[in-house]
């Protein structure tokens, strides 16, 4: 590979920066900027290009300003063109596996710039990785009459396309491409897996505590009516195009979106869903992710899936105080499930309520949310190729297994920016080194190394925590699942 490598894509040639085991290309468009008269359009082609373009720097993001307490540094980065991809690659020859990754944020922040989700340690195994962006909040998934839905995911969509038709020329394989995504980016995973346009785009899939959006577009538009009303126009498509996209953006996550605040609002979203997310609107998205794998949509496509123990408990240990002091069966109350329901998931959590009830609260969100979508998937999938894992370990820091920990395993970049502040200053690289081996034999071979779910039903691999396989790892979530 030359000092600077140039790769010839369909749109025209791009340099990419010499690294020492690898080349990087970054920021190349895989869409049109989704500005003017394009915003809230479908992706539109790249204008075309004849002069050599740098590919040396992560292009725009679709974020327009960091989160400043997101646990997995995602920056953002300004300018027009926010729909792009960065492949890093072992070389430009051969015909190597390919890891396409989707962010999480909630689908409505994060970012593929982010220092953890750099492909060097995949190269180094012998994959070629990319990252991906796409159109985040009310851009990426608002109602509005006249335009397509789903704009986001029409964006994984379209940079899934471009894999397939550029790919050979960074040494990947088109036949060879394994979709993976973490929290929002796990539930676009699940949700690709079971959307029949999307099956021609990739081979296997991995979702790590993985967050379905599957909203009622009902529901969706009576939030973007909701939304025009906030910012003071009327909710048509030349409507919300004479808004700015920072002023949407100040609005369209408030909680008065939800309809509550503080406590409430966290179960508002177990029983209303994330404010923005994909919606089931008759068109790509026909039925519940579920229900379209249950019917045997993505079933030739082997899938590794899982979640940590506890995502969301540290968010309940900075819940009020008085929440300490409410008896945990009460506590669930505000949640409303079944009392049969509630009984029954109190019985199989006996452990987790001695740690008290935000620990115990915390659990259930993480239940109802991931862990319970971990075993509804894999039984609907049925004799499919599937399986499971269990995130176990909890780190020094906050004494609990939660939410993003594990991505640093998954992408063995220990050594990482803020990887410290959350799993402190000696996570365990042997951890790193069975998950990240794990994670390139599946995308190599697709087999992580351990049963599937249906071979020896309910088997998990479960990392962090002996024993190592274990038939009963997701047992205290199925009352929920």
């Amino acid at each position: 590979m030359s000092e600077a490598p140039i790769v010839q894509t369909e749109s025209g040639p791009v340099r990419g920066i010499r690294r020492e085991q690898d080349a990087a290309f970054l920021g190349i468009p895989f869409a049109a900027p989704p500005t003017g008269r394009r915003r809230f359009l479908p992706p539109q082609p790249v204008a075309p290009w004849t002069e050599v373009r740098d590919a040396t720097a992560y292009g725009a993001t679709p974020q327009r300003r960091e989160e400043p307490n997101a646990l997995i540094p995602e920056p953002s980065v300004k300018g027009a063109s926010t729909l792009n991809v960065n492949v890093f690659t072992p070389g430009l020859a051969g015909s190597a596996p390919v890891l396409v990754w989707i962010h999480g944020g909630g689908y409505s922040s994060g970012s593929p710039a982010s220092p953890w989700y750099d492909g060097r340690t995949f190269t180094r195994d012998g994959v070629v990785t990319v990252t991906v962006s796409y159109r985040l909040g009310f851009d990426g998934f608002g109602v509005i009459d006249g335009v397509p839905d789903n704009r986001g995911v029409r964006d994984w969509l379209a940079a899934l396309e471009w894999v397939q038709r550029n790919i050979a020329a960074f040494g990947g394989d088109p036949g060879r491409v394994t979709i993976a995504g973490q929290s929002a980016g796990g539930g676009a995973v699940l949700t690709l897996l079971g959307m029949p346009a999307a099956q021609h785009l990739f081979h296997s899939a991995i979702s790590i505590s993985g967050a379905l959006g599957d909203l009622p577009r009902s529901l969706v538009e009576r939030r973007s009516a909701l939304l025009a009303d906030m910012v003071g126009v009327e909710p048509t498509l030349e409507g919300f195009r004479s808004v700015t996209e920072r002023a949407l953006t100040r609005k369209q996550y408030e909680a008065s979106l939800l309809g509550k605040t503080g406590l409430k609002a966290t179960t508002a979203v177990l029983m209303d869903g994330l404010p923005w997310g994909p919606v089931i609107d008759g068109e790509l998205i026909t039925r519940p992710t579920v229900d379209s794998l249950a019917a045997g949509v993505g079933a030739g496509k082997p899938l590794l899936l899982g979640a940590t123990d506890d995502e969301f408990t540290p968010a309940m240990d900075a819940a009020p105080r008085a929440l300490r002091f409410v008896p945990a069966s009460l506590a669930l109350r505000l949640l409303r499930p079944a009392r049969a329901l509630r009984r029954s998931w109190l019985v199989a959590n006996r452990p987790q309520r001695r740690k008290g009830t935000a620990a115990t609260f915390g659990r259930f969100v993480t239940d109802t949310v991931f862990r319970s979508l971990v075993v509804r998937v894999a039984e609907a999938r049925a004799d499919a190729a599937t399986w499971v894992y269990r995130f176990a370990w909890a780190s020094p820091k906050t004494g609990w297994s939660s939410h993003c920990l594990d991505v640093p395993f998954w992408w063995d970049c220990l050594g990482s920016e803020r990887v410290a502040a959350l799993a402190g200053d000696h996570p365990p690289q042997g951890l790193a080194d069975d998950m990240h081996s794990a994670a390139v034999a599946f995308t190599t071979r697709a087999d992580p190394g351990w049963p599937t779910w249906r071979t020896e039903p309910g088997m998990s691999r479960v990392f962090g925590d002996v024993p190592a396989l274990s038939r009963s790892a997701y047992d205290d979530a199925l009352p929920l699942a």
